[in-house]
């Protein structure tokens, strides 16, 4: 983590996909979690190292039986930190932003992306399901949207996420940099008490039904989705690169 100019810059470095693991989540929160008693930083910015991807999601190992409780309590104790944070967070996407990286990406108040940068959540894939997409996309992004999105899996353009609701702005590659410097200016330029207060408010409003609804997201995903069959083929076809082979329960 970097500081400069009162805000903090966090940067999702695990190449060449940025793929989020155990350790890099207890390692993310743990960053949280001292910012969040900061009263010298304003704004926290979170980016993917290398320019391929901003993150592609959770590691695929993390998804067994045995270790998605594990998995689940630590993704989703970061996006809790997130939501928690009393400065404003911005997540700033070049490249893939897939599944758990996506979730956490949507976290933030403000996505910034690259044009040629895309979306998605594939879990459906791999027989499983994003929980906090789950929990909080119907909401943020329409019913409609949210279902494509889960239920197909498929990737979504810039332009189309923009559309959606789903990202803030979008900028031309090459100019993300200098897009989260002028955003930075425009945040700067406030008071930094209203500024915590707005987005106090904002937040509660938004966010009034989704601790229920993350946590039956939570409830559905260990009590059912991990007795069916086909969560370990989907898994398992991953990982042996190639088509899964679906018994349907």
């Amino acid at each position: 983590m970097q500081e400069r100019d009162r805000a903090a810059w966090i940067t999702l470095d695990r190449p060449p996909l940025n793929v989020l693991n155990l350790p890099v989540l207890a390692e993310f929160r743990g960053l949280l979690e001292s910012i969040a008693a900061s009263d010298g930083i304003d704004v926290v910015v979170i980016r993917g190292a290398g320019g391929r991807a901003f993150s592609a999601g959770v590691d695929i190992k993390d998804h067994t039986r045995e270790r998605v409780p594990e998995m689940l309590e630590a993704v989703h104790g970061v996006i809790r930190a997130l939501l928690a944070l009393p400065q404003v967070t911005v997540a700033a996407v070049s490249g893939a932003c897939l599944g758990g990286g996506l979730e956490l990406a949507s976290a933030c108040d403000f996505i910034l992306a690259t044009e040629d940068s895309f979306f998605a959540t594939p879990e459906i894939n791999v027989g499983c399901y994003p929980p906090v997409a789950l929990a909080r996309f119907p909401g943020q992004i329409g019913y409609r949207r949210a279902a494509e999105m889960i239920l197909t899996g498929r990737r979504f353009s810039a332009g189309e996420a923009l559309s959606a609701g789903l990202i803030t702005r979008v900028v031309a590659a090459g100019e993300l940099d200098s897009a989260l410097e002028a955003l930075l200016g425009e945040l700067r330029g406030k008071s930094r008490a209203v500024l915590r207060i707005a987005l106090k408010g904002l937040r509660e409003a938004s966010l009034k039904d989704f601790p229920a609804a993350l946590k039956r997201s939570e409830e559905i995903y260990l009590k059912e989705l991990l007795k069916t069959s086909d969560v370990e083929e989907g898994i398992a076809a991953f990982v042996e690169k190639r088509a899964p082979q679906w018994s349907h329960r």
